[in-house]
């Protein structure tokens, strides 16, 4: 694929998500997220993830308004948190995160998590909020592929977008097949392993040869495996170093000795395991 930091994949609603953007995850609400998104912003990402669960979507609402960017210009992604599925108070979460973003509609919102025995009536009310003109897409995050069964079986819409954790030590290759044959794009959450790219020599190899970094070959590599990916910083030199991956390729050897890296190693919980 030739892309550069306004390309964007197609997602199964026909909406357009860009291939790479900036996770919020962990970024402080106040001066340290909206100088986050300020430097994103500055450097051309177009696209914005965060959830309300990370209670800096204020801050990220701030940064979009001073960056005078045009709204439409722009991907914002939030999520709908557990506590809210519980209680069932979906569309009430909805408007509370329209609000502290200071949007008059978000772009995509996902479930954040598949809450047993609720994630399937949240998905009916996202439906609902996805027939009003206040949402562009609506998806799944951390969703494996029985959750995905279980949530098609009785969805009208189909998820655009599961987003996962995903990364050369869990490249969750099934799932990314049967997201693919329905047409949901997969969105890598911490591409970077949390920081664990540094232990693998095989990543400073390849981008020594590219005149790269090790981070930017992961990314790169997440890129060719057509996988959105929100890799977070609040550096700003990480940020613009971030989104430096479209002037290089990968080859096919390269490829398969970061595939190879495939351990079904999470530094996340486990979708199937959380107490939250």
């Amino acid at each position: 694929m030739q892309l550069n930091l306004d390309s964007s994949a197609l997602l199964n609603n026909e909406i357009e998500i860009p291939w790479f953007g900036l996770g919020v995850w962990q970024s402080k609400e106040g001066s340290e997220v909206e100088n986050a998104v300020r430097w994103a912003l500055e450097a051309g990402y177009k696209s914005i993830d965060t959830a309300a669960v990370y209670k800096n979507e204020e801050g990220v609402g701030k940064a979009v308004k001073k960056s005078g960017i045009a709204r439409e210009e722009l991907f914002i992604t939030t999520k709908l948190w557990n506590s809210d599925q519980r209680s069932g108070d979906v569309v009430k979460a909805f408007e509370n995160s329209l609000r502290k973003l200071a949007c008059d509609y978000i772009d995509l919102y996902l479930i954040h998590w598949p809450v047993d025995g609720k994630f399937e009536q949240a998905w009916a009310m996202m439906e609902q909020l996805y027939a009003t003109d206040k949402v562009k897409a609506i998806g799944v995050s951390n969703f494996h592929i029985h959750h995905l069964k279980k949530l098609l079986a009785g969805a009208e819409v189909v998820p655009t977008l599961n987003q996962v954790e995903c990364h050369p030590y869990l490249q969750q290759q099934e799932l990314h097949r049967f997201c693919q044959e329905n047409k949901i794009q997969l969105q890598a959450w911490s591409p970077l392993m949390q920081g664990h790219f540094k232990d693998e020599s095989v990543f400073d190899e390849i981008a020594e040869r590219h005149g790269k970094t090790a981070a930017q070959v992961v990314l790169r590599w997440d890129l060719q495996k057509q996988i959105v990916t929100i890799p977070k910083s609040v550096n700003k030199d990480r940020i613009l170093a971030n989104s430096d991956i479209f002037n290089f390729h990968l080859s096919d050897e390269e490829m398969q000795l970061i595939q190879n890296l495939d351990r079904n190693q999470r530094f996340g919980p486990d979708p199937d395991n959380f107490e939250f």
